[in-house]
């Protein structure tokens, strides 16, 4: 294989592997490192659907490393309007927050799919998704510090969910029909680029 068919190797083996069953809701989050750095751990662990509530979400070219060109990202323009497209979509809600009913994201109920709701660095989860949340998901603190970072919690939450939820089987990623736009659109994005690349006169293309 030539280094582009290499290339398109890998982003299919990746999307084969994005998952349906799981998607993530950011509410308001300030900061857009810590945007950025949810948004790249979604895409690394193959969470495919996530859900920009109510910021100003333009991501840090740095901490993001271009993540963000590799999920479908809904913005929201507010709180009512994303947990009614999500429900809609057929997922239930488990915020990330502090209760005496939380469970660990070892826990978290997968017979149905989830999306993991994750709140501002001070303010928290909303009224709204407190309301609609069937859940809440807390991840164990045994430290003296203070609470963890938002994208460090995040990513801790989302990880174990993510991995129980691919050891579900083919049911459990996107369907065929999802793929296959997803996959088109992503060639095709390619292809522009590696054109636009030759007529600046750069011979190859760097690896996503």
């Amino acid at each position: 294989m030539n280094t582009h068919e290499l290339r398109l190797a890998r982003i299919r083996t990746a999307l084969d592997q994005r998952l349906f069953h799981v998607r993530v809701a950011v509410e308001s989050v300030y900061h857009r490192h810590n945007v950025s750095a949810i948004l790249r751990t979604v895409d690394s662990i193959g969470i495919h659907h996530v859900h920009l509530v109510e910021g100003h979400f333009t991501p840090a070219k740095g901490a993001a490393r271009g993540s963000d060109r590799w999920l479908n990202l809904h913005r929201e323009p507010d709180p009512v309007t994303a947990i009614q497209n999500i429900q809609a979509a057929g997922f239930r809600i488990y915020i990330a927050d502090l209760s005496q009913d939380a469970v660990p994201p070892e826990r978290v109920p997968l017979d149905k799919p989830v999306c993991l709701w994750f709140g501002a660095e001070l303010a928290g989860v909303g009224a709204e998704a407190k309301a609609a949340a069937e859940g809440v998901v807390t991840v164990p603190m045994r430290g003296l510090a203070q609470p963890l970072n938002v994208s460090v919690a995040a990513a801790l939450t989302m990880r174990p969910v993510a991995e129980r939820a691919h050891l579900l089987g083919p049911s459990a990623f996107l369907s065929d029909e999802e793929r296959e736009s997803v996959w088109k659109s992503w060639v095709q994005r390619e292809d522009d680029m590696r054109n636009g690349v030759r007529k600046r006169g750069i011979i190859d293309v760097p690896h996503p």
